[in-house]
């Protein structure tokens, strides 16, 4: 069984990461800075308090362990916490591994590195990255840091499930604030439910060197879903109600709206951002799960408090 590092064990995908590994058999140390994990299910594992932002506190985290799955950042605040944290930290385990002898070392980014723009279809090997906002920027210097150490880097776009606070409850208040039905949101985007994300780097963590043709993977489900197809979802999961009229992106963006979480919502809705993830199945020899529409029956299980607000 080899030995397993989680770090962010206690975040929205590093709980379900640090349960498939639990699943996997692999013997585990799990990591958290503000909130502690939760146990992973059954076998060995132990939890370890560490702060990225204080290379001291990762001093012999690493020893004994095989494979790095790299799940905590920074997200949001202030620009110095993200590069405390994001660049500056990720530099400092992928030192602490490399002094271990860690085998593998497998970063969780974030597609938010190419920045704004119309993403069809389109793999990384093609896509520059230009990260706009300091998470974003400190995450693409945090995969350099990775790659550096020859590790791996999977970027995802859209994860939704338990645990999820921006997906969901983000296209939630989207429909909240809109007077009306939404028609003609025909933007493709890609999502995937966090178990499954959690799958792939646990998979990826575990898979022989060479069964792995890259070093930067796109993590989403292999098919896009339409915006319209994502807020109906919603909608209906959630049980939320639709006004008469119709309303389409352009009389969103027209709406008097100070909620720049709505903003942002209806701007990437907007436009594609397809990312192809054909690559990493391939890799893995792999099916993929179900996908977003059989996935929207969990909806109001997933969300309790959304749907019980509706």
């Amino acid at each position: 069984m080899p030995n397993i590092l989680i770090t962010g064990a206690g975040g929205f995908v590093g709980t379900h990461v640090a349960r498939e590994a639990a699943r996997c058999g692999g013997r585990l140390t799990l990591t958290s800075h503000r909130r502690p994990p939760q146990p992973p299910g059954e076998g060995r594992y132990r939890t370890v308090r560490v702060d990225l932002a204080d290379p001291d506190s990762l001093r012999g985290l690493c020893d004994g362990v095989d494979v790095v799955l790299h799940c905590a950042s920074q997200i949001g605040g202030t620009p110095e916490a993200n590069e405390a944290v994001n660049a500056r930290g990720t530099e400092a385990l992928c030192a602490e591994a490399r002094r271990a002898g860690v085998s593998r070392i497998v970063y969780l980014s974030t597609a938010s590195v190419y920045g704004r723009g119309t993403f069809r279809r389109a793999r990384p090997e093609h896509l520059p990255r230009n990260p706009i906002s300091p998470t974003s920027r400190t995450r693409a210097e945090a995969e350099d840091s990775v790659l550096a150490a020859d590790g791996i880097v999977l970027r995802p776009y859209l994860v939704y499930g338990p645990g999820d606070t921006w997906v969901v409850p983000g296209l939630g208040r989207l429909l909240r604030a809109l007077p009306g039905t939404p028609v003609g949101w025909d933007a493709r985007l890609s999502v995937i439910a966090v178990a499954e994300l959690a799958a792939l780097l646990v998979a990826v963590g575990l898979a022989p060197r060479e069964r792995l043709s890259s070093s930067v993977y796109h993590a989403t489900h292999p098919e896009p879903v339409a915006a319209a197809a994502l807020l109906r979802g919603v909608a209906d999961g959630l049980r939320l109600t639709r006004g008469r009229c119709l309303m389409g992106p352009a009389q969103a963006r027209a709406l008097p709206c100070d909620n720049g979480a709505v903003s942002r919502a209806v701007d990437m809705l907007a436009t594609d951002h397809w990312f192809d993830s054909a690559p990493l199945w391939d890799d893995l020899n792999r099916p993929a799960g179900t996908g977003w529409d059989a996935d929207v029956s969990r909806m109001d299980e997933w969300y309790p408090q959304w749907a019980a607000a509706a």
